[in-house]
């Protein structure tokens, strides 16, 4: 299944998705989007504090062999760009939420994405879906090509069911190339709003992801 198909099922699951975990129950486990991002631009937060350090700018789309051009090395994002996420705090929980994807991101076009491991719940499916998703990608060297996110919303509401805290994140991913699966052609993926919702717990001095949903978010005109 491409990952353009699990955007769309990801996104049918984010009206229900954690709001039905916050009852107590597993809750809607979706996949990771198929589009994403790593560094970010000056845009809007609804939690303030520092944005993630630029990634630089979008090279040119991908090669005409069906795969996305591979990306220069892309380095990982610094936690220092992301005040407070070490903080037991509504606050910590977004900032750390926020870091969570801009890694994720940032290992689709290639940057070292170790730290989703050690920001996962041991018990977070998804989590171990998108690393292994991220890990496979860079052994086949068929990375995204270079895209910058920028803010649209953060925010983050007590949890319940076993969270601490379940955090809002609303980002814009420009467009992009994405390679192929297998012997597939790659795809220019248009400009999109993500919309992102996770769960999070402390635990061990840190924030973890226990669970999430992600997806393309429809405009108001569809």
């Amino acid at each position: 299944m491409s990952r353009r198909l699990l955007a769309t099922v990801a996104a049918a699951a984010l009206t229900a998705g954690l709001a039905a975990c916050g009852e107590g129950e597993s809750g809607t486990v979706t996949t990771p989007p198929p589009s994403i991002d790593t560094g970010q631009d000056d845009g809007a937060s609804d939690a303030g504090g520092e944005e993630p350090s630029d990634a630089g700018g979008a090279d040119d789309a991908g090669s005409g062999d069906g795969s996305a051009e591979a990306a220069p090395d892309i380095p990982a994002p610094d936690p220092a760009d992301f005040p407070g996420m070490d903080e037991q705090t509504p606050e910590g929980a977004e900032q750390a939420f926020k870091y969570f994807w801009a890694v994720a991101m940032s290992g689709y076009q290639g940057a070292d994405a170790a730290e989703l491991s050690r920001m996962s719940d041991p018990n977070c499916g998804n989590c171990t879906e998108l690393l292994s998703e991220i890990d496979d990608l860079q052994e086949k060297e068929d990375v995204w090509s270079r895209v910058d996110i920028s803010d649209v919303a953060l925010g983050s509401e007590e949890g319940t069911g076993g969270y601490d805290v379940i955090v809002d994140y609303v980002f814009i991913l420009p467009a992009h190339e994405e390679p192929g699966a297998g012997d597939q052609d790659g795809a220019s993926v248009e400009e999109s709003e993500f919309a992102t919702s996770g769960g999070l717990v402390w635990d061990g001095g840190s924030w973890k992801v226990v669970d999430f949903s992600a997806g393309p978010r429809e405009s108001d005109s569809q």
